[in-house]
């Protein structure tokens, strides 16, 4: 795994909170998230493109039920796992087969605003 050297990281998510990540999620979710949780339970760095920067959910906000149930109603088949320090949030776009692709929306059109970005 590379990590971006601008990146701002936190000690990595625990065994515990990785395995209620796994159990909340919807489905399957990419290997390398999981790593990179494992990694730095939270954390932001500018990234490429036209986004402000690129903020990472810690694992327990991302399984925490009642942001699921929310986002389930306003941007169904999105998990929700960070966003740019505003409104626009990065979710896996689980519609389609994997891998998944990585969307940025914004919580208030998410289906007016959702762009692929990876």
């Amino acid at each position: 795994m590379t990590i971006n050297p601008s990146w701002i990281g936190n000690t990595g998510a625990s065994p515990r909170a990785l395995e209620s990540l796994h159990a909340a999620a919807p489905r399957e979710l990419p290997f390398g998230y999981y790593q990179l949780l494992g990694y730095s339970n939270g954390g932001e760095c500018p990234p490429p493109g036209p986004f402000f920067n690129f903020c990472l959910d810690p694992a327990e906000t991302a399984s925490d039920s009642s942001q699921i149930g929310i986002f389930a109603a306003t941007a169904p088949e999105l998990f929700v796992f960070g966003s740019d320090g505003g409104s626009q949030l990065f979710a896996f776009n689980l519609r389609g087969e994997a891998p998944c692709q990585i969307v940025t929306f914004d919580g208030v059109d998410p289906a007016g605003s959702m762009q692929t970005v990876a």
